[in-house]
Order: C-alpha cells, then structure tokens, then sequence
C-alpha cells in the first residue's frame, strides 16, 4: 500500500482556494492502488489518516458515510 504524507493545513488552504473538495481530489487519485492518505500537522504529527479505496463506487460510500457523520456532529453542537 502506498502512503501519501499531506500537510493539513496546506491542503484544505488550496482546496479552499481552487473551489474543490477534497473528494473530488481523492478521485482523481484512484487508479485501482490502495492508497493511505495521513494528514499531519505543522509539526508533522499525525492528525488522522484515511485509506483511499480502489473503487469510485466505494469512495463515494465513504464521502455519504463521512457527510451524514460531519452533520450529525455537528447536530449536537448546536
């Protein structure tokens, strides 16, 4: 499996910036490899990781399973 180190805070930055989200990225990276994406921070600490699928089909459960997860938390602050 490959892993691909990407400084947090850089990245949401640029994507910010582009107009992207980060799914839209992540399936432009699928070319049927595994893949371990690991976010660190600035002090290169692991903030948390997330293992890209091989399959768009399988990307795109995981981005409905992270929105309903996000939203639900969210939820709770309010």
């Amino acid at each position: 499996m490959q892993r691909i180190e990407i400084k947090a805070e850089q990245f949401f930055e640029l994507l910010k910036i582009k107009g992207t989200s980060m799914w839209e990225i992540f399936s432009q990276m699928i070319d049927g490899n595994e893949k371990e994406i690991i976010f660190l921070d600035h002090e290169d600490k692991v903030l948390f990781n997330y293992i890209l699928p091989v399959e768009q089909e399988k990307l795109e459960e995981d981005r409905k399973e992270f929105s309903k997860q996000f939203s639900d938390k969210l939820a709770n602050f309010n």
